[in-house]
């Protein structure tokens, strides 16, 4: 019958009878595709990732008008923070995101639809995924159905730092990290320098952590308050600084001083962090004008780098306050 769904293809009569025919199936498959695409240019080939930079999967679909569909792919040279938590956070202190994405038929929650809001407010667009898709997106990380892509983070210059002090009208607190490769060390440090009021984290470029996703979701929000410069030889920054009247306060557990006598950290202040276990290198000790340790009458014989960094802060903190109220 004429208009029949079901119906595969006109009728044709042969020797053997009335026969359904492919519907031009054989005749299109018999056809060529032109040549095969270069090994680069297939997103689900290794090769691709190593020269785009950009993660496989193909993009999930938009289910309403307004929406992107690159649901399913990280643009290069681009970053994703993942979690409800984390990417309420990172809307709320406006970071500079791209693309907000996702899942399709989640479930709601309070969070989801304040994430939702901010996004609309700040005009980001919305992309719709699979949890196929976000699970490669965010490298199978936990990301509760969102994930806000971010462009590469853009770090300050040191002499932006001192200049963040300078507008607020205070002495200057930065906080180096010497040899820190834990992520998740340097997002707890850039929480603890936004709780006691440093005014910006050094990186060395080279054997450290950077501002990476993970980093912007242990941090909690503080990546967007606090900025971070990576410099290309951290013991060169250091030196520099003492030049401008900064003190070197390096942090290890064999100090000449302990974290209760920090009369030096009235002053502009940089406090050098060394890795567990390591410490400070060499060089850097050496530039320090002080190596303060943490009184341990306990049995641990080191800290966790983030931990020994919020302790060293906090005796800081109270130091320059009592000052202020001398």
């Amino acid at each position: 019958m004429a208009g029949n769904s079901s119906r595969r293809g006109a009728m044709r009569k042969g020797k053997k009878g009335a026969t359904v025919g492919s519907g031009g199936v054989r005749r299109r498959a018999l056809e060529g595709k032109g040549p095969t695409p270069r090994a680069e240019d297939r997103p689900y080939h290794k090769k691709y990732s190593a020269s785009s930079g950009s993660g496989t999967g193909s993009g999930g679909q938009a289910r309403r008008s307004g929406l992107s569909t690159k649901g399913g792919r990280k643009a290069p040279g681009s970053d994703l923070v993942a979690g409800r938590n984390a990417v309420l956070e990172a809307l709320e202190e406006k970071v500079p995101a791209t693309q907000l994405t996702v899942m399709v038929r989640m479930d709601s929650d309070e969070r989801v639809r304040e994430i939702m809001r901010l996004a609309t407010a700040q005009g980001l667009p919305i992309a719709e995924a699979s949890r196929t898709d976000l699970d490669r997106m965010t490298d199978h990380s936990v990301h509760q159905g969102v994930a806000l892509t971010m462009p590469a983070y853009e770090y300050a210059e040191v002499d932006d730092l001192l200049g963040i002090a300078a507008e607020a009208f205070e002495t200057p607190l930065l906080v180096a990290l010497d040899g820190i490769t834990d992520p998740r060390n340097l997002g707890a440090v850039l929480r603890c320098a936004d709780a006691f009021g440093a005014h910006g984290v050094i990186l060395p470029e080279r054997r450290s952590a950077s501002m990476t996703a993970s980093v912007w979701k242990v941090a909690a929000g503080a990546a967007g308050r606090v900025r971070v410069a990576q410099v290309t030889n951290l013991n060169r920054t250091l030196t520099s600084l003492k030049e401008q009247g900064v003190f070197v306060l390096g942090l290890d557990a064999d100090g000449d001083v302990t974290s209760r006598g920090l009369e030096l950290s009235t002053q502009p202040t940089v406090l050098v962090v060394g890795a567990e276990g390591k410490g400070l290198s060499r060089l850097a000790r050496e530039i320090s004008d002080q190596v303060v340790s943490i009184p341990m009458p306990g049995r641990a014989e080191s800290l966790n780098a983030s931990v020994a960094a919020a302790i060293a802060l906090y005796e800081i903190s109270g130091v320059r306050a009592a000052h202020g109220r001398a």
